[in-house]
């Protein structure tokens, strides 16, 4: 099974949990700033991710690039999301981006797959809270990066 994983990151805690992601599931890490329309539909699981900046928007290498994924054929596509925040300082936009992410792909016809518990976590409000859970891995490297390994393994087990 070929897997991408494209993320956005600045201070490369997000770009870091791509590359955990990419070498456990043998797959391919691409920035969104690298990323081609190939990039997004040449491969059977398509893994994007994203940190929330500041009161719930999409890190500004996704926003500038977001055509990119707009433009690309996702229909019926294999698509799992996730998304770094801080819980703490943004309680009330905790991994907002993610919540961006999947109504984006939604609305190209994408299959979003790998939604997780939102136990264990302490946060206010999020958009990517659909029915109870997140919509993708939701991770909190500023206050609980010790559960990081964790989470990503259970999650990947789930998806693959």
């Amino acid at each position: 099974m070929s897997i991408t994983v494209i993320f956005g990151s600045d201070g490369g805690a997000t770009k870091g949990v791509a590359s955990k992601i990419s070498k456990k599931c043998q797959g391919r890490s691409v920035d969104i700033k690298d990323a081609t329309t190939d990039d997004f539909e040449n491969c059977h699981l398509l893994i994007l991710g994203s940190p929330t900046y500041g009161d719930g928007t999409l890190q500004t290498d996704w926003e500038e690039n977001i055509d990119k994924l707009r433009g690309a054929n996702l229909n019926g596509k294999k698509v799992a999301l996730f998304g770094t925040g801080d819980q703490q300082t943004y309680p009330l936009s905790f991994v907002d981006a993610m919540g961006i992410l999947y109504d984006e792909v939604s609305a190209l016809g994408a299959q979003v797959i790998g939604f997780t518990e939102t136990s264990g976590y302490d946060y206010v409000g999020s958009t990517a809270e659909r029915d109870g859970k997140f919509v993708g891995l939701a991770l909190d490297q500023d206050t609980q990066s010790g559960k990081t390994e964790k989470r990503v393994t259970a999650w990947l087990s789930q998806l693959l």
